[in-house]
């Protein structure tokens, strides 16, 4: 499809050349004859093109940019990001199977995810006008990612759009399997490509998984809220916890963890519950460990406030279940939500027994390429003795 030119105003000519949203208070009423996922040449008011972008109808996020200049995203552009940001994944290849190749906006390609679990590809897009990329990506990168080498599955999701039916996932090649096992940093855990979560797993996760693994816990208690498919308790049992109690919504969540993610079944209790309201009511022995990962509560600014005050009452009620001396994750997904003030409302719930250690950074193939990316912030918080 032919772009359509549209003049952009004089301020969104200036974010257009920053950043790689333009919001929908910058657009001129001429916007409004656009469709949805349309393509577009942007030019600003000497009818200079400055870029290529793509339409979205509705939220906040109004035009997606996909390439500055006056040369529009061909192909071969399309396969040299591609290539470079499965480039910049090579070190990490070397420790798991399991990789974001491309990231969205932040390596240059907006709205299209590529992951990896072992001999399966999942390629999709999160806006109907990066669905072409999308199938673009797959075909590439199928075959041609050299450090992982070729896929023997390749699964393809559309955009799920916010009005209508989403597309169903369709198959390029192979028999993708309903369960895929990869290895991370010597650790081997299960991924639920069938029903999983994202596009299987939380690959964001892994650097938590990570140093939960290699944390000091032979004979500890762990805690594990919001626990889904059960890989952060994994992980506490391979560090010697001898305790894991695992609480999720979500039976199914829990039953793939109780079959893939733990090894030891004497060491895991399974709680199907509410943590909000669960948590106020336990009152049993404290933990060594308490990891509170919630899903994000929004992607709206107006709702920051109250998720904020969720917040709040989460670290309350569990800053009681860490033992003296013992540690408190806090993780935050929530995109709204900046790293500063995630960490002031932490630090004020848990109040002055707790103090923070460290924040782990993002993983290599999720890299932070603009201010909104910086979606997830995870910290351990350990409590005085």
């Amino acid at each position: 499809m032919k772009p359509r030119r549209y003049q952009l105003r004089k301020e969104a000519v200036g974010v257009a050349l920053r950043h790689p949203w333009i919001f929908r208070d910058h657009l001129s009423s001429a916007a409004t004859v656009f469709h949805d996922g349309e393509p577009l040449r942007l030019v600003d008011g000497s009818n200079r093109v400055i870029g290529y972008g793509f339409y979205e109808a509705s939220g906040a996020i109004a035009i997606r940019v996909v390439r500055r200049g006056p040369a529009p995203p061909d192909a071969a552009w399309l396969r040299g990001q591609l290539t470079a940001a499965v480039g910049r994944r090579a070190e990490l290849a070397t420790r798991t199977d399991a990789i974001r190749l491309v990231h969205g906006e932040s390596d240059g390609l907006p709205a299209v995810v590529v992951d990896r679990f072992a001999e399966t590809l999942v390629v999709s897009s999160y806006a109907a006008g990066a669905d072409a990329f999308a199938r673009y990506a797959a075909h590439v990168l199928d075959r041609a990612s050299p450090i992982v080498g070729p896929a023997r599955h390749v699964v393809l999701r559309p955009a799920h759009l916010r009005q209508g039916p989403a597309e169903p996932a369709r198959t390029l090649r192979g028999t993708p399997p309903e369960v895929v096992n990869i290895t991370e940093n010597g650790l081997t855990l299960a991924v639920d490509l069938a029903a999983g979560q994202k596009t299987g797993t939380y690959l964001d996760l892994r650097g938590l998984r990570r140093e939960v693994a290699a944390a000091p816990l032979t004979g500890a208690r762990v805690l594990n809220l919001f626990a889904y498919s059960g890989m952060l308790g994994r992980a506490a049992e391979v560090a010697g916890a001898t305790t894991i109690v695992q609480v999720d919504a979500s039976e199914r969540a829990l039953a793939f963890a109780a079959a893939h993610h733990a090894g030891d079944p004497a060491r895991h209790t399974f709680v199907a519950a509410d943590v909000f309201a669960w948590l106020p009511a336990f009152t049993a022995e404290p933990f060594d460990l308490v990891i509170v990962d919630p899903p994000a509560m929004t992607s709206k600014a107006p709702q920051v406030p109250s998720v904020l005050a969720a917040y709040r009452k989460l670290y309350r009620a569990a800053a009681p279940l860490v033992r003296p001396g013992g540690t408190l994750v806090a993780a935050c997904c929530t995109s709204r939500i900046e790293r500063a003030v995630f960490h002031q409302t932490v630090r004020e719930a848990l109040g002055g027994a707790f103090t923070l250690h460290h924040e782990i950074p993002p993983e290599p193939d999720h890299p932070v390429g603009f201010a909104q990316a910086d979606y997830l912030k995870i910290a351990w918080w350990v409590r005085s003795p």
